[in-house]
């Protein structure tokens, strides 16, 4: 293991900066007021991710949020492998940033979305195979009971499994059950609901083009 692998390194900094403010960038909202002439941050979950996007403006649109979300954990995690490949902790900490970026957007008064497509992309630079374990977990949970957030809060907490089942690094690991946390607690409402059967059901979306 390099000696740069667990070192701090201020030149790291921008690098941070740069996650934190793509992170920030709502698309969700830009979308629904392109698309829609409409606030997604007022409609439905009121929530700015793929989910609400997709019940009230439509499911295309829902993608597009997606994969847009998705890139802001995929991108500056590539960007800072490439130039610092062996850095695990530098690595977690742009993952996060990226993540709290999505999760508390100063663009909306530092309240953002819940981060699972975010955290999404990020884990997809460090373990593709754990992340698409994690993915299924999320597929068949939907499935067999209808429940993005369920979904969600089970695939994010069941990534640390697999990664720790792939040998990855112990940063990385740690870094995934404190993303995990801040997804189950950006999912605080949901899980109420959840308990007191009045969760919306994914199949419950609009029908729209």
């Amino acid at each position: 293991m390099s000696a740069d692998t667990w070192t701090w390194n201020h030149y790291w900094l921008p690098f941070f900066a740069a996650a934190f403010i793509l992170g920030s960038i709502p698309f969700g909202r830009i979308i629904s007021r392109r698309v829609a002439q409409t606030d997604i941050t007022r409609r439905g979950s009121r929530n700015i991710g793929a989910t609400n996007v997709a019940r009230e403006i439509g499911m295309k649109w829902g993608v597009l949020t997606l994969i847009l979300d998705l890139s802001k954990g995929l991108v500056p995690a590539l960007a800072f492998r490439l130039i610092y490949p062996e850095s695990h902790l530098g690595l977690s900490l742009v993952g996060l940033c990226a993540l709290l970026g999505h999760q508390f957007t100063p663009f909306l008064g530092f309240h953002g979305g819940k981060g699972v497509a975010t955290a999404l992309g990020f884990f997809m630079a460090v373990s593709p195979p754990a992340t698409l374990l994690a993915l299924c977990v999320f597929l068949i949970t939907v499935y067999l009971w209808d429940f993005i957030s369920l979904g969600s809060i089970l695939a994010s907490f069941s990534l640390s499994v697999f990664l720790a089942v792939f040998a990855k690094p112990g940063m990385m690991i740690a870094a995934s059950v404190v993303a995990a946390g801040l997804i189950c607690l950006k999912h605080k409402d949901n899980l109420h609901r959840l308990l007191s059967g009045t969760e919306r059901k994914w199949r419950e979306r609009k029908r729209t083009a």
